[in-house]
């Protein structure tokens, strides 16, 4: 079987998200943006409502979210966005969040995440990277499944992005110990195991969801300095500076961080086409799961997108968050 030619795009690592929404009117579009009150999440917002999104940032401190809403009604001159708290970790926040959306949805950018430096876990027990980065999100997006369908049925299709990172090659997902209670505790497999979850998830969504008009595609931003890396030990940062020496990666602006996320939000390329993962604003080569992550910084690995393990997580989350 001849391999499938990657979905490409007009728009390369040097684009910033303003440019990729250039000729696209957003008006009537509703959007969510988690982690929308700093970095990445702020420039998706901003970019969003520039061009016409009616745009709710769900955000866990909502002072930050406030400021950043008036930065962006200001320098757009567009609808000030809304501001809603989310904590993606708090089960019962995310279902007040759910319960409280009224009306259709286009647009859900799961862009929100955490990173740790030591073993930290929710109230269930759960490992917080994973039930922030995944579960968190899984049960957001489930949640308004029928508020995305009917986006979809007036609008002709609903988006979700679902961040994913580079850092999703370091790890699968070890469904025997999701959440390190035999392993000793690594927040670098930790954070990796939840950002190939990222992706995961996009392969599900769209498998199950594409029928109703619903697809989901993961995007790594690339290397932005924002505040995600406050968090970080020395053994991480000390990782990170290693592989910006070795041209592993080479940061990139906040406005083209987000430019792969508006890509995978607006662009026609992927109106209909779900389950992919996407870089420097296009669809990654897919790479095997022992690939050298400095011969192939810009890949995917194939235990991202497997179809077999998207499914299995999704059954496993679904059970964790109804139980």
């Amino acid at each position: 079987m001849t391999p499938r030619t990657p979905v490409s795009t007009p728009f390369t690592a040097a684009s910033t998200a303003a440019e990729v929404l250039a000729d696209i009117d957003l008006t009537g579009v509703r959007a969510i943006v988690t982690g929308g009150s700093s970095g990445i999440g702020t420039e998706t917002a901003r970019a969003l409502a520039s061009a016409g999104a009616e745009v709710t940032l769900a955000v866990r401190n909502t002072a930050a979210g406030d400021a950043v809403a008036e930065s962006i009604a200001r320098s757009t001159g567009g609808i000030r966005p809304r501001v809603v708290r989310l904590d993606l970790a708090d089960r019962a926040g995310v279902t007040r969040f759910v319960d409280a959306w009224g009306g259709p949805l286009h647009l859900l950018i799961n862009n929100a995440g955490v990173v740790t430096a030591d073993l930290e876990r929710t109230r269930e027990g759960w490992e917080l990277q994973f039930a922030t980065n995944h579960l968190g999100h899984f049960a957001l997006a489930t949640g308004l499944h029928d508020a995305l369908a009917r986006g979809a049925a007036d609008r002709d299709g609903a988006r979700i992005v679902s961040v994913s990172s580079t850092a999703h090659m370091r790890a699968g997902i070890d469904f025997d110990d999701l959440h390190f209670e035999r392993r000793e505790y690594d927040p670098q497999l930790a954070y990796a195991q939840s950002k190939t979850a990222n992706s995961l998830f996009a392969v599900e969504a769209t498998r199950l969801w594409a029928s109703d008009g619903v697809i989901a595609n993961a995007v790594n931003p690339g290397g932005v300095a924002t505040g995600l890396q406050r968090n970080f030990s020395t053994r991480q940062r000390e990782s990170l500076d290693a592989a910006e020496a070795a041209g592993i990666f080479t940061y990139k602006t906040v406005e083209q961080g987000a430019a792969t996320s508006i890509v995978a939000a607006v662009a026609p390329e992927f109106a209909d086409s779900g389950g992919h993962y996407l870089d420097d604003a296009r669809e990654a080569y897919t790479v095997p799961d022992d690939a050298d992550l400095a011969q192939h910084p810009h890949g995917v690995k194939e235990w991202a997108l497997d179809p077999g393990a998207a499914e299995r997580l999704w059954t496993v989350s679904t059970d964790l968050l109804q139980a």
